[in-house]
C-alpha cells in the first residue's frame, strides 16, 4: 500500500469514528483508549523485541556495553519496545536473595537497563515473576514459604497461599518504589516503562477451571494499580482459551493450563491483552505449512476477540522460530515473521486492536551462552533483520500520518478559539464588560 493510499484510508477511518484524536499534555506515558495505545494523545505501535537477559548482564558493569549495543542496534532498526525480566529469585546472582532481601548490584543492573533504554527512546515492559523454574519462578517462592514452616502441596500454591502472595506483593512494591541510581526517578514514575507484567506465562494446571488464576490476576492487578496508576498492566498470558469461551477451546491444542484469555483480560485493571505464538514448539510434529495455517488462525481469532469482546489493545508479546528444530530455514523464519507483522499492520491501518509485536529474542555479539535457537542478531546483516526494519517503517508511517492529522486538529481548534474571541470582542464593541 502506498503512503498516499494509506493516508486516504486513515482519513476515511477517522471520519467513520475508528480513531479519536485527543489532545493532551505530553507526559510520555503510554495510555490506552479503546483498542489503541496512545503516546501523548496519538496512536502508538509497539514494535519490538524480548531480551530477558538485560538486567542479569547489566549487573556486571564490564558487560554493560552489550546492553547498550542491543538498544543501539534495536533503535537503528526502528524498534521501540523491549520486554525483559524484573525478577531473579534465589539461586546464582539473584535479584532477590530471599523474601524482602535484595542484591543491590543486580538492582543497579536493572537501573542501568531503564536508564539506557530511556537514552535510546525505547519503552520497557517489565515482568515481575516467572511461571517456570528459570531465574527462580513460582517454585522458588513456594520453597521459601516451605523453608519457613508453611505446608504447600504444589508449586501452584503460589497463586493461592497467603504467605506466598505476601512475598510476591512485597516484590512488586519493592520494584515500583525503586529509586533508579542512574536517573533518580522512581520506577513507578518513569515513563520509560510502558507496562508491568504480572508473570511470564502464568499457568495453574492443578485448576483447569481457571478460577485460581482469575482470582490471582484480579487481586494482584488491583494491588499494582493501588500503587501505580501511571503505567499500563498486563497479565503475561500466552493466549490459551478457557471455560468462558468453550467454542474457542479447539485452538488450545489439548492444553489445559488454567488460564482463560477472555475472562482474564476482562479484569478492569488489565489494560491490554497479550498472546504468544510458537507453532514450531506447539506443533513440532507438523510441517511448516500446517504450522503457518495454525498461526494465521491463532492470530486472527485473538485479534478479533480483542477487538470485539475485550475492546482492548492486543500485543503479540512473543513469537519466533528456532533453528534447532529439524527442517529449519531462514526463509521459513522470515515467512513466520512476515505473517505476524502482516496481521499487525493490516489491523493497525484499519484502526484495529493489534497494537504491536515483540519477537523472541534479541542478542548481540559475544553472547553465545544465551543462544536458544530463536536469537536474532541485528548487528549482523540478514533477511530477517530486513523484515523487522520494514515492519518498523510501515508502523512509523501510520503514526506519522496521525501526528500530522493531530497537528491539523490542533490548528482547527486554535482557529476556532481565535474566531470566538474575535466574535466576543466585536459583539461588545471591543469594550470590557463590568466595572
Amino acid at each position: 500500500m502506498t503512503y498516499l493510499a494509506l493516508a486516504l484510508l486513515l482519513v476515511v477511518l477517522i471520519h467513520q469514528g475508528c480513531f479519536h484524536f485527543h489532545v493532551e499534555a505530553g507526559d510520555g506515558f503510554i495510555r490506552t483508549r479503546g483498542v489503541h495505545f496512545l503516546l501523548n494523545g496519538s496512536p502508538y505501535y509497539a514494535n519490538g523485541f524480548n531480551a530477558y537477559w538485560l538486567m542479569y548482564t547489566a549487573s556486571d558493569p564490564s558487560q554493560r556495553p552489550k546492553v547498550s549495543a542491543a538498544f543501539r542496534e534495536a533503535a537503528s532498526h526502528g524498534l521501540t519496545v523491549a520486554r525483559t525480566w524484573a525478577f531473579s529469585d534465589g539461586g546464582y546472582r539473584p535479584l532477590q536473595y530471599s523474601p524482602g532481601s535484595y542484591n543491590e548490584q543486580m538492582f543497579k543492573g536493572l537501573d542501568f537497563v531503564v536508564a539506557e533504554a530511556r537514552s535510546y527512546g525505547i519503552k520497557l515492559i517489565l515482568s515481575f515473576a516467572n511461571n517456570y523454574d528459570s531465574f527462580g519462578g513460582k517454585k522458588q517462592y513456594v520453597n521459601w514459604a516451605r523453608s519457613r514452616g508453611q505446608y504447600l502441596s504444589s508449586d501452584d500454591d503460589f497463586f493461592r497461599h497467603p504467605v506466598v502472595k505476601g512475598y510476591y506483593k512485597n516484590h512488586i512494591k519493592t520494584v515500583l518504589y525503586r529509586y533508579n541510581s542512574f536517573t533518580g526517578i522512581r520506577f513507578k514514575d518513569d515513563p520509560t516503562i510502558m507496562a508491568w507484567e504480572l508473570m511470564n506465562e502464568p499457568r495453574c494446571t492443578s485448576d483447569p477451571s481457571g478460577r485460581t488464576i482469575q482470582a490471582w490476576i484480579a487481586e494482584m492487578a488491583s494491588f499494582v494499580k493501588s500503587i501505580d496508576r501511571n503505567h499500563l498492566l498486563e497479565a503475561g498470558l500466552e493466549g490459551f482459551y478457557g471455560p468462558s469461551t468453550p467454542q474457542r477451546n479447539s485452538l488450545n491444542l489439548g492444553l489445559k493450563i488454567g488460564t482463560d484469555f477472555i475472562a482474564n483480560n476482562r479484569i478492569p485493571e488489565i489494560d491490554f491483552a497479550t498472546v504468544h505464538a510458537y507453532p514450531d514448539q506447539w506443533l513440532s510434529s507438523s510441517n511448516d505449512q500446517n504450522q503457518l495455517s495454525f498461526l494465521n488462525n491463532w492470530l486472527d481469532t485473538h485479534i478479533q476477540d480483542a477487538q470485539n469482546s475485550l475492546r482492548k489493545p492486543i500485543l503479540i508479546a512473543e513469537f519466533g522460530k528456532s533453528w534447532k528444530y529439524p527442517g529449519f530455514s531462514t526463509y521459513q523464519r522470515d515467512l513466520l515473521f512476515n505473517t505476524v507483522y502482516y496481521k499487525i499492520y493490516s489491523s493497525a491501518k484499519r484502526g484495529g486492536a493489534a497494537a504491536g509485536g515483540l519477537f523472541w529474542q534479541l542478542l548481540t555479539e559475544g553472547m553465545d551462552n544465551f543462544h536458544d535457537g530463536y536469537e536474532i542478531m541485528l548487528g549482523q546483516p540478514s533477511s530477517t533483520a530486513n523484515v523487522i526494519a520494514q515492519q518498523a517503517h510501515k508502523l512509523y508511517q501510520i503514526r506519522k500520518i496521525f501526528l500530522r492529522m493531530r497537528n491539523v486538529e490542533r490548528w482547527k481548534r486554535a482557529r476556532a478559539a481565535r474566531a470566538r474571541r474575535v466574535h466576543w470582542r466585536g459583539g461588545n464593541g471591543g469594550k470590557r464588560i463590568g466595572n
